[in-house]
């Protein structure tokens, strides 16, 4: 059996990198970091601010667009108030409209009733008057001819005839108030 002898001298280990390597690494890992900073970091941090500022400018104009809602919606209020308060107006003014018009209507059916009911007595009164004075006449006739034949003369004579009926339909006139006088007072 043979056995093997070791150098005293140690292999080197394959886990730690040489010397060499570790300088060109950090080396290059300072390049590599300061390219970052000049290139990288600038293009993001414009744009991070891009968009902050869209972001913000968004926010303004909703916040200005939001202003002019509420604006707009204050005046449509204020419109629908006033006109509300008009309607109102307008429809309080048609009340009082109506209610002269109906009042100027009575009136006027009063009037032409008063007118109407003033017509017709007048033409009542005409018409009594009328055939009170045909009454006359007729019984005027009817009596002079009654009593002529009681009499047995002639009461043809127009003006005594007239004289004597008027006569006796004025003592009927008088009998006729003076027992209504009697009728009313007992």
């Amino acid at each position: 059996m043979t056995t093997l002898v070791l150098p005293l001298e140690a292999a080197p280990n394959p886990l730690l990198p040489h010397t060499a390597e570790i300088i060109f690494g950090f080396v290059f890992l300072v390049l590599l970091a300061i390219a970052f900073a000049k290139v990288v970091v600038p293009k993001f941090e414009k744009a991070y601010a891009d968009r902050t500022q869209a972001i913000e400018g968004g926010m303004n104009e909703a916040k200005q667009a939001q202003a002019e809602a509420k604006a707009a919606l204050e005046k449509y209020n204020a419109q629908l108030a006033e006109a509300r308060q008009e309607a109102a107006k307008i429809r309080e003014d048609a009340r009082e409209q109506g209610a002269v018009i109906i009042a100027e209507m009575r009136e006027q059916a009063n009037a032409e009733a008063e007118r109407i009911v003033t017509h017709a007595r007048a033409q009542i009164d005409a018409e009594r008057a009328q055939a009170v004075a045909s009454l006359r006449s007729e019984v005027g006739h009817m009596a002079t001819t009654l009593a002529g034949r009681i009499v047995g003369e002639s009461l043809e004579d127009e003006a005594r005839q007239r004289r004597t009926v008027e006569r006796f339909l004025a003592e009927l006139e008088e009998s006729e108030s003076a027992r209504q006088a009697v009728g009313t007072d007992g």
